[in-house]
């Protein structure tokens, strides 16, 4: 952990507005992810360091304040060959990639944090009309930098609380049906429903971890996506886990037949948002749509508990359309690259970029 920052380590960059470029991940990334967008709290300094830790870099941060308050953190680590001078955000894909911005900052503050960057910085995935990306890509182009983008996907998101406005959900006849499935789920074994928060981590992910071993995650794609499989993602989420704030927002869904995990739906629940990360299934009970009736669950009881949106990210849609859910901003990956050769580079070469993601609509 680095030293805490005093006024004086910040630089004049505008009226009010100061900053610095700090080795490390300061507690600053906490304070700015505080006074950010409610959706956004999750990027917090232990968000970054899991993702150091999980997938390497060496991070160095650009802090910076407004009227003496922390307005923006933004980390980054170094990407591609040292001599091209590129810097990238770190962090876990899901649900995206962002950097913590505090609500009200000003064009002063984006347009400082680029000052330490170097000659270029990939930014995202992130969201269309995320608060901290869309402001630092307005700087960067005010500035005379190119901006490339590349479409990553469409987002899906189900708006419970209207769902619940146009009348009764889930619908009497969605809750007869679960209950049909369950009654030959239960011909397997007993059935537990479980829900795990902030006291289950990091124990928790190990049956999660079990389901993915089982599933078409690991028949198919040989399990490099897993979550929670030790060849997978599992190591991000564990030193995640480690940040109090961040285990407290973490929950899933497990099902286990006669003892043994069956199905879980991992969840991000920030303010009234839940983030749907991971959820899988062991084949052996496919028929019954285990997955299903979970998650049915899993929705009713967020609900109970005051989260009103279910952000689902990229995948497929087919389930996603049954629930409710409606498409939503789509999902982009951005380079941002520095006036003169970097950004002439940038430019020739931007359709390269753009193919190298996917076909928009």
């Amino acid at each position: 952990m680095t030293k805490p920052l005093s006024r004086a380590d910040f630089s004049a960059t505008a009226p009010g507005v100061g900053v610095q470029l700090v080795e490390g991940l300061p507690d600053a990334i906490d304070s700015a992810a505080e006074a950010g967008a409610p959706g956004h709290r999750f990027l917090r300094r232990g968000w970054f360091a899991a993702a150091v830790e999980a997938y390497g870099g060496t991070p160095r941060t650009m802090v910076a304040t407004e009227d003496g308050a922390v307005a923006a953190a933004l980390p980054m680590v170094a990407m591609g060959p040292r001599a091209l001078g590129l810097t990238a955000v770190p962090g876990c894909y899901w649900p995206f990639r962002s950097f913590p911005s505090a609500l009200g900052a000003s064009d002063a503050v984006s347009a400082a944090l680029l000052g330490g960057v170097g000659n270029g910085l990939r930014l995202g995935p992130v969201y269309d009309g995320d608060p901290g990306a869309s402001a630092l890509i307005a700087a960067a182009r005010r500035a005379g930098w190119a901006v490339l983008d590349r479409f990553v996907a469409e987002s899906w998101l189900l708006d419970m609380a209207a769902q619940r406005r146009e009348g009764e959900w889930p619908r009497l006849s969605t809750l007869r049906k679960n209950r049909y499935h369950e009654k030959h789920l239960a011909a397997h074994g007993a059935l537990d429903w479980r829900f795990l928060d902030a006291e289950d981590w990091p124990e928790g992910f190990a049956s999660l971890g079990a389901i993915e071993e089982r599933s078409w995650i690991a028949t198919r794609t040989g399990g490099d996506d897993a979550k929670f499989t030790p060849g997978g993602h599992l190591s991000f989420w564990r030193a995640a886990a480690r940040d109090p704030v961040l285990a407290a927002m973490f929950r899933a869904a497990l099902l286990s037949v006669d003892g043994a995990p069956a199905a879980f739906s991992f969840d991000m629940d920030v303010d009234a948002t839940k983030y749907a990360i991971a959820n899988s299934y062991v084949p052996d009970y496919a028929k019954h749509s285990p997955g299903k009736l979970l998650y049915w669950r899993n929705l009713v009881n967020a609900l109970y508990r005051g989260v009103t949106l279910v952000d689902w990210g990229a995948g497929d849609s087919g389930y996603k359309k049954v629930i409710g859910a409606e498409p939503g901003p789509a999902i982009r990956d951005w380079l941002l690259l520095r006036p003169g050769l970097p950004a002439a580079t940038g430019r020739a070469l931007a359709w390269a970029w753009r193919l190298s993601g996917h076909r928009e609509g």
